[in-house]
């Protein structure tokens, strides 16, 4: 298991000086943020993810997990799927991307400095596959965070009311996503210290 100080740790969306976290052709380019009512249908869709990594990746697949938005029943959220999946190694590409690529995913995003995070898109079901190694601490936050917004509404409808707001936010000067996260991000780390304190892993 990752430590305190790991888990609580936060990480800044922007890539280290020089870096590039695109994988061309792909490149950070502005969208609309559409934050839809919460979809009854989402688990069933991270269902059909889940069947078709596992059916790529067989025994390689150490743990997947519906996390984000559409993982929160009554949640609003972008109609994308987030999955996290832990492999044993991110940094060996060859090991997982090949099967993942011949199944549909498409390799968008390579983080070597955030956990060696990986990003890969599926059009359909529309998901978002995150990449991750045993003991990621970044995964124990997603998990934590989807379960606290389950067992505490009141933070669940703060979140909701904060993503509406930043997805106004960001279509009005036609941002991406990161200026989306970054509008909602002083609601996510007030709930997140909240969640921490009553972990007891922060005082």
């Amino acid at each position: 298991m990752p430590t305190a100080a790991e888990i609580v740790r936060h990480h800044h969306d922007s890539a280290p000086p020089g870096a590039d976290p695109w994988v061309p052709p792909h490149r950070q380019t502005p969208y609309e943020i559409e934050v839809a009512d919460h979809d009854t249908a989402w688990p069933a869709s991270f269902a059909e993810v889940d069947a078709l990594v596992r059916g790529a990746l067989g025994a390689r697949v150490l743990e997947l997990h519906h996390v984000g938005s559409t993982s929160v029943p009554g949640l609003p959220a972008k109609p994308v799927i987030d999955v996290d999946l832990v492999v044993a190694e991110p940094a060996d590409e060859a090991a997982y991307l090949p099967a993942l690529v011949a199944a549909g995913f498409v390799h968008t995003i390579r983080e070597p400095w955030w956990h060696e995070h990986r990003l890969l898109v599926l059009a359909a079901p529309r998901a978002y596959l995150h990449v991750f190694g045993p003991d990621c601490p970044e995964v124990v936050r997603h998990l934590m965070f989807r379960d606290w917004l389950v067992a505490h509404p009141e933070d669940r409808d703060r979140y909701a009311a904060a993503k509406r707001e930043a997805a106004v936010a960001t279509n009005a000067v036609g941002g991406h996503g990161m200026d989306y996260n970054r509008h909602k991000s002083a609601v996510v780390r007030e709930i997140y210290e909240r969640m921490f304190r009553a972990h007891g892993l922060i005082t």
